[in-house]
C-alpha cells in the first residue's frame, strides 16, 4: 500500500479560484496508457467514504469533482485495482494530474502547494521509494518530521509513505510534535486511531460490522455477528500462506474466514488468493493498520489474526495463527 509534489503561480491561481470555487475541489487529469478506461477515486470526506469510477476518454482525459471542507488524501487506481497517484485535496483547489498510467512513478500533480512539496520529497529520496527495504525511506521520513513540524507534508508523509507503524510510542510522538494547525483532523484521524491500543487496555472492542472493498471491486459492508469469524490480515509476499491454509483449514468448519489484503499494493492480489479455499471471503483494506473500520484490533504488523464472536465481540487479536485457532476451537467464554 505504499507517494508525491508540485508548484503553481499567480495567473494559474486566479483561474482555478474562477474555474473551481470554494464549495468544491476539482480534479484534471490526462494520463497515457488509459485511453477509453476508467479511473477508480477513493477517498473519505467530512465522515463520507467517496468510492467513484470516473471515465477516461480515448485522449486519455478525465475529470472529477469533490467535496472536503478539510484536506483529505484521495486515492486514484485503475480498474485492475493498482495504485496509479495519491494526493492531497480540499475545497477551492483545482489539481491537474498528467503522466503515463504505466508507470505510476511519472504521474505528476499540479495544483498547490502541498501536492508540489510532497513531489518534491519523492523525487529527492526516490531511491528510498524503490528500495524494497522501507527502513531507509522511514529514517528520511523522521527526519522530516523533526525538522519541520510547521508543515503539513509531515503529517501526509506519516500518514501516506511511512511503514514502522509497529512501534507506536514513536508513531504517536511524532504525530504530537507536529504543530497543530499542520495536522488537520481530516488528515490525522487514521494515526489518532493509533493511540487506542486495545490489546493494552484490558479488554477487546466489539465489532458489529466492518466495511471494506470487496474482491470484485466495490465496498461491502460484513457483518460480523451470527457466527464465528476469522480474519486473516496480511501483505505480499507471503510465502506461508500454504502452511498458514493448512492450519486454519485443520481447525474445522464451525468458523467463517475473512482474508483481507491490508496494504495498498494489489499488483499480485489475484495470483496470491488464487489456490485459497472457495469458502474465504476476500477484501482489501488500503490503509493497512490505519484502515478505519479495522483500526480498534490494534494491528501493527502482518500477518495478523482476529476472532470475534457471534456477538461481535473480539476474543483474540495477535500476530500468532495458532492462537488464533485455539480462540476458534475454544472461544472465551464473557
Amino acid at each position: 500500500m505504499k507517494r508525491l509534489q508540485y508548484l503553481w503561480a499567480l495567473l494559474s491561481l486566479a483561474v482555478v479560484m474562477a474555474a473551481c470555487g470554494n464549495g468544491s475541489f476539482k480534479i484534471d487529469g490526462t494520463l497515457a496508457n488509459l485511453s477509453g478506461s476508467s479511473v477508480r477515486v477513493t477517498l473519505v470526506a467530512d465522515s463520507t467514504v467517496v468510492d467513484q469510477w470516473v471515465d477516461v476518454d480515448k485522449k486519455g482525459k478525465f475529470s472529477f469533482e469533490g467535496f472536503s471542507a478539510q484536506p483529505v488524501l484521495v486515492s486514484l487506481l485503475d480498474r485492475n485495482g493498482k495504485p496509479l497517484v495519491m494526493l492531497v485535496a480540499a475545497n477551492g483547489d483545482h489539481l491537474k494530474v498528467n503522466g503515463d498510467a504505466a508507470q505510476a512513478a511519472s504521474i505528476r500533480v499540479k495544483g498547490n502547494r502541498l501536492n508540489e512539496d510532497w513531489q518534491l520529497f519523492r523525487d529527492e529520496h526516490k531511491a528510498f521509494y524503490t528500495d524494497p527495504n522501507p527502513s531507509r525511506l522511514d529514517a528520511a521520513i523522521e527526519k522530516f518530521v523533526r525538522e519541520h513540524p510547521g508543515e503539513m507534508l509531515s503529517t501526509v508523509l506519516l500518514l501516506a509513505d511511512y511503514s514502522d507503524y509497529g512501534n507506536r510510542e514513536k508513531v504517536i510522538s511524532m504525530l504530537n510534535g507536529i504543530d497543530a494547525k499542520a495536522r488537520p483532523k481530516s488528515l490525522a484521524w487514521a494515526l489518532e486511531g493509533l493511540k487506542r491500543d486495545v490489546r493494552l487496555a484490558g479488554h477487546l472492542p466489539r465489532l458489529m460490522t466492518v466495511s471494506l472493498v470487496a474482491h470484485g471491486g466495490d465496498i461491502e459492508e460484513i457483518k460480523l455477528t451470527g457466527r464465528m469469524t476469522l480474519m486473516h490480515m496480511w501483505a505480499n509476499p507471503q510465502d506461508n500462506r500454504a502452511a498458514l491454509i493448512g492450519k486454519v483449514q485443520g481447525a474445522g468448519e464451525g468458523f467463517h474466514v475473512i482474508d483481507i489484503l491490508a496494504e495498498g499494493d494489489t499488483m499480485h492480489w489475484q495470483q496470491t488468493i488464487a489456490t485459497d479455499p472457495s469458502a474465504w471471503k476476500h477484501y482489501w483494506a488500503p490503509g493497512g493498520p490505519l484502515e478505519q473500520d479495522i483500526q480498534l484490533l490494534g494491528f501493527t504488523s502482518v500477518p495478523w489474526f482476529a476472532v470475534i464472536d457471534s456477538t461481535g465481540l473480539v476474543t483474540y487479536s495477535g500476530p500468532s495463527v495458532d492462537d488464533a485457532i485455539k480462540a476458534v476451537a475454544a472461544p472465551a467464554t464473557r
